[in-house]
């Protein structure tokens, strides 16, 4: 794995309530210490989000980037965060799913962890697709196409997923290598 992002710019998008904080906090304490430069998107024009640890309020982060103004050509990889609430939220908002699409219309590298993959399946692009995710989202990955593993991390093309919190160090290194092009 090569240890240096050289400044890229890399999308964290999350609905206002409802993201994991542990499955933001630490894929975007990898992507600086890579030397990238995460940034936080999210929609509603909220400009705070609030972070969660499991069902208990955690922190709240400052957003830079509201989805309406955010653009794909402007990131060299997206991270998708889970919690429960987060993807469901986001897979219901439009824009946020078109910025989902634009990454894999252009083969940038996205990273989806836990209940993130939601947000992709309404995305539509999970079809042909080998992945994981929260064990409990398996039937709607299979009905949505993709091949659904249960393994620690799943690399298939640009595409990166992992399935819990305790898989975040397998994950960030696979999302830092796909940001390198290893």
């Amino acid at each position: 794995m090569t240890d240096t992002l050289t400044d890229a710019r890399v999308a964290f998008l999350v609905a206002p309530e409802g993201v994991e904080q542990v499955e933001l906090t630490t894929p975007w304490r990898a992507v600086k210490e890579a030397g990238g430069a995460p940034e936080l998107i999210s929609i509603d024009g909220a400009s705070v989000v609030q972070g969660f640890d499991h069902l208990d309020r955690a922190d709240t982060f400052t957003v830079d980037h509201d989805i309406t103004t955010a653009r794909v050509d402007d990131y060299a990889a997206l991270v998708l965060p889970g919690g429960v609430a987060n993807p469901d939220r986001l897979r219901t908002d439009r824009a946020a799913l078109a910025f989902v699409a634009e990454f894999f219309s252009h083969d940038k590298p996205v990273a989806a962890i836990c209940h993130a993959p939601w947000t992709l399946i309404d995305a539509d692009v999970v079809d042909g697709r080998r992945m994981t995710s929260y064990p409990s989202l398996q039937t709607d990955l299979r009905n949505a196409g993709a091949h659904w593993v249960d393994e620690e991390v799943v690399v298939d093309g640009r595409l990166v997923t992992s399935r819990r919190p305790n898989d975040l160090p397998a994950f960030c290194a696979a999302l830092i290598d796909q940001i390198n092009g290893d």
